[in-house]
């Protein structure tokens, strides 16, 4: 080989040794084999070789082209990537545990603990459902008036919406487990509607939802069923109340109230001066639902609920307006809750 490339070889020889990064072997690469790296210079200067030498040093130039990019191909070097990742994970390891679940969610894992120990599975499912598992399949046909208490956000009029109610999930169940009965499942999922933001409603939700399918359910099952929710969660000093109300997927129909945690009672702008704050809605399940899902109302008989989980993490955390949940706001601690 040409004397001259002799050396050149040699000395990026040694330079590809030395590298670490591929940063390092990617500004190497360009330097030799760029569009004004050195091998190119090599062979444009090809044409100042005397005619006698230049079939000799051509082959030698291919030559020594060959021997570096075959070096650089085969040359292992640590990822940069890599490097920042390992770097910024040991760090982060190495940070002190300061995060801390959302009340949300503390309080949801609380009630899946009370329900499995009941002999309950939990579910979840698809935030985006059809009107027909939605409304229709709950005793809500196309002209009921019942539509009208639920401001719905629909993706795709009339057939697809996001979910107004986590009861979406019950109608999915009876369809899917009226050959496999009895049926016990809880579940809780964020709901939607184009509702007015204020202290106690967000037009993005959260709901736990119960239902229970078995020979001879009767009311006396649901209240219980509640009452263990809410003292669980409350103390056993919690004050509850009771009260007949319309739901079109229940009948008869209860809501269930806690006293205002906020005033005790005696009324304040969180529960609207009414003492009360409604907790969520239940019921026995009505049989024209359990007769749509196939199931022989004759037969079996459930009972459901679906309760503001956002309210139930309201009053258990002390937190005074629902905005706060929704507000993205790291700065508080637990115990600030």
């Amino acid at each position: 080989m040409n004397q001259n490339l002799e050396t050149i070889k040699n000395q990026y020889q040694a330079k590809i040794v030395s590298l670490k990064t591929d940063k390092e072997l990617e500004a190497l690469r360009i330097e030799l084999f760029g569009r004004n790296g050195l091998i190119n210079d090599l062979f444009s200067k090809i044409k100042d070789v005397p005619n006698e030498e230049k079939r000799q040093y051509g082959a030698d130039l291919n030559q020594l082209k060959t021997e570096l990019e075959n070096l650089l191909s085969n040359k292992s070097v640590e990822k940069s990537e890599n490097k920042i990742i390992n770097d910024l994970s040991s760090t982060i390891y190495n940070l002190p545990k300061i995060g801390h679940l959302h009340p949300v969610t503390q309080t949801e894992r609380q009630l899946n603990e009370v329900f499995r120990k009941l002999g309950f599975s939990v579910y979840n499912s698809p935030e985006i459902v059809t009107d027909e598992f939605n409304f229709a399949r709950l005793n809500v046909p196309a002209n009921h008036p019942a539509r009208d208490m639920q401001d719905s956000i629909y993706i795709k009029e009339p057939e697809y919406l996001l979910r107004t109610q986590t009861s979406t999930i019950e109608s999915y169940l009876l369809a899917q487990k009226a050959k496999e009965l009895p049926l016990r499942a809880a579940f809780a999922g964020s709901t939607f509607r184009n509702e007015k933001v204020n202290r106690s409603n967000h037009f993005v939700f959260h709901q736990y939802q119960a239902v229970v399918v078995d020979k001879n359910v009767n009311m006396k099952d649901l209240i219980g069923t509640m009452d263990l929710m809410f003292k669980t969660l409350y103390g056993p000093d919690v004050v509850v109340r009771y009260r007949a109300k319309y739901y079109p997927e229940v009948e008869p129909g209860v809501g269930p109230d806690m006293q205002c945690f906020n005033c005790h009672g005696k009324g304040c702008p969180l529960c609207k001066y009414a003492g009360w704050i409604e907790m969520g809605g239940s019921g026995m399940i009505h049989p024209k639902v359990l007769e749509m899902a196939g199931i022989d109302s004759k037969v079996w008989s459930g009972f459901a609920f679906g309760m503001g989980l956002d309210r139930w993490t309201m009053a258990q955390k002390n937190i005074k307006d629902i905005r706060t949940l929704m507000g993205g706001n790291l700065a508080y601690k637990p115990n600030e809750l």
